[in-house]
């Protein structure tokens, strides 16, 4: 009863009973580079690949367009800033005659593909693991990178939308197996750090997909834009296979690892023992008001970050006028300020935790409201900035660099509510937010169609739609979000558990150590 008494309160301080009590917590093994190190290094340049693969159609789609022929009304877009000396973008026109709005259903047929495997993916990776699902997917994608440019010359719109689903379909696993994964393999006490340091591959992949591809589309060999999807499918391509080969499952797994880094490991993630395979509670999680924190939380977030992503180039060069090969370059200094921020706020988010002044729901819902709240304003503000060029990309670097928040704000909360269904419960959520996020593009390329009407105005519609849907589900996740751990991941059975295995033990230095209870199942 003593002991029961003792972990029910410490659930009430922070909703992590044996992570701050563990005696052994703080004995972190000294090596300089510790194998969930690599472990996330990995999953961060698997990220980065990911959302390489995602975002190179963006800046490619401006240059394979013959915009000169896809004006169709006698007026040409008029420059709305007619007074600026800035030079305006004199590339070439490219081979194919494609509208705005099929434009943009072109780069959504991505995303039909990655959200249909989100969930099924989700539910696999629970019972069989989660490393071949995510380097095998990710395989699938880079080879049918070198189609791309095949498909969109022989197969015209449709056969280049049926490959570009296939990618999504092979990128579906990233986001699910990579969050069950970090269940696996980062300790509580870590997870913002490691959980920004992966999910900041997004925007690292961003910043090297966005300039070279505008460098590859401007110089690249056979046309120029092929050749974007040619060099990033070689480099997707030698990633999964290095995936696959160095890296293993989970600690327990590993051949090499340093017995105190898994033991580490091991003690802190004290739920992940206990129950090797229990059923997912389906009912308990669709009555859960923080899990509908983190989903609408999720969608807001897709789909103004993807409204940015796959419409900001072209932004840039019907509005804003830059040259080609410096779109995507200036394209992607947004996301160099949402990665160095990123990497800073998790750091912040860690210490707030550790330190105990701050609970884990105050420090979620904190830096959540810096991640969503901080573009949606950006974006009203871009939208009033008119023909001042500088003012406008500094306002969308300031706001989508504040998105970095969402890492140690929604996106790491998964992990709090219950570290043995994190995985599951991401693959809900994103497939759920890219749902959302797909409309993104669908919607602006239909609204900035109408060139009968002023262009900065109709982009001042798609980047007020974006600012809403961003503060409206920042403010739901505020209202209904937790970081405590939920009832349905069985806590109260895992301390049932352990105190059952530690009365079969005399030494009370062991008493809230997961070896034990992992001992004692292992003998019935």
């Amino acid at each position: 009863m003593t002991f029961r008494r003792s972990t029910l309160n410490h659930r009430h301080r922070d909703g992590h009973v044996l992570v701050w009590d563990q005696r052994d917590l703080d004995q972190t093994p000294k090596r300089f580079f510790a194998t969930r190190y690599f472990v996330t290094f990995m999953l961060f340049l698997g990220m980065a690949n990911a959302y390489v693969m995602r975002t190179n159609m963006s800046v490619a789609i401006v240059a394979m367009v013959n915009h000169t022929a896809i004006k169709t009304t006698d007026e040409e877009i008029v420059d709305e800033c007619g007074d600026r000396d800035l030079p305006i973008d004199d590339s070439q026109d490219g081979e194919f005659v494609w509208s705005s709005s099929l434009q943009g259903y072109i780069l959504s047929s991505f995303f039909y593909g990655y959200v249909i495997t989100q969930i099924p993916f989700g539910i696999l990776a629970k019972r069989f693991g989660s490393l071949r699902f995510l380097g095998y997917g990710m395989l699938v994608n880079s080879v049918f990178a070198f189609l791309v440019p095949v498909a969109a010359r022989q197969g015209g719109v449709w056969g280049l939308c049926a490959v570009r689903f296939i990618q999504g379909l092979g990128e579906g696993p990233i986001v699910p197996c990579t969050h069950a994964m970090l269940a696996k393999w980062i300790p509580p006490n870590e997870r913002s750090r490691m959980g920004a340091a992966v999910y900041a591959g997004a925007q690292f992949g961003t910043i090297i997909s966005m300039p070279l591809s505008g460098l590859l589309a401007e110089y690249g060999f056979d046309g120029g834009w092929p050749s974007i999807f040619y060099v990033f499918g070689i480099v997707g391509t030698v990633w999964s296979i290095a995936f696959l080969i160095f890296v293993y499952e989970d600690p327990t797994v590993h051949p090499s690892i340093d017995e105190r880094e898994k033991k580490y490991i091991n003690d802190s993630l004290w739920g992940t023992d206990v129950v090797k395979n229990p059923p997912i509670p389906f009912k308990a999680i669709l009555k859960s008001m923080p899990f509908y924190a983190i989903l609408f939380a999720h969608m807001g977030h897709n789909y103004g970050y993807e409204t940015l992503m796959t419409e900001l180039p072209t932004y840039m060069k019907q509005v804003l006028r830059f040259s080609l090969k410096s779109n995507g370059l200036l394209s992607s200094l947004p996301y160099l300020a949402m990665w160095l921020f990123s990497m800073f706020i998790s750091v912040i988010a860690d210490w707030m935790i550790s330190s105990k002044r701050f609970s884990h729901t105050v420090t979620r819902k904190l830096i959540n409201s810096i991640g969503q709240y901080g573009p949606g304003i950006a974006l009203i503000a871009a939208s009033y900035t008119g023909c001042d060029r500088a003012l406008t990309l500094a306002i969308l670097t300031i706001g989508v660099g504040l998105n970095g928040g969402i890492y140690s704000g929604f996106k790491i909360n998964h992990l709090d509510l219950t570290p043995r269904f994190a995985g599951f419960l991401m693959a809900i959520t994103n497939c759920s937010a890219n749902l959302a996020g797909l409309l993104a593009p669908i919607a602006a390329g239909n609204l900035i169609s109408d060139q009968s009407k002023p262009i900065m105005g109709q982009w001042q519609i798609v980047f007020f739609i974006a600012a809403f849907v961003y503060i409206i589900c920042g403010t739901f996740y505020n209202i209904f979000g937790s970081g405590e751990r939920q009832y349905w991941d069985n806590p109260e059975g895992d301390e049932q558990k352990a105190a059952l295995s530690n009365g079969a033990n005399s030494s009370p230095a062991r008493l809230s150590t997961p070896q034990a209870i992992t001992a004692t199942e292992s003998r019935q």
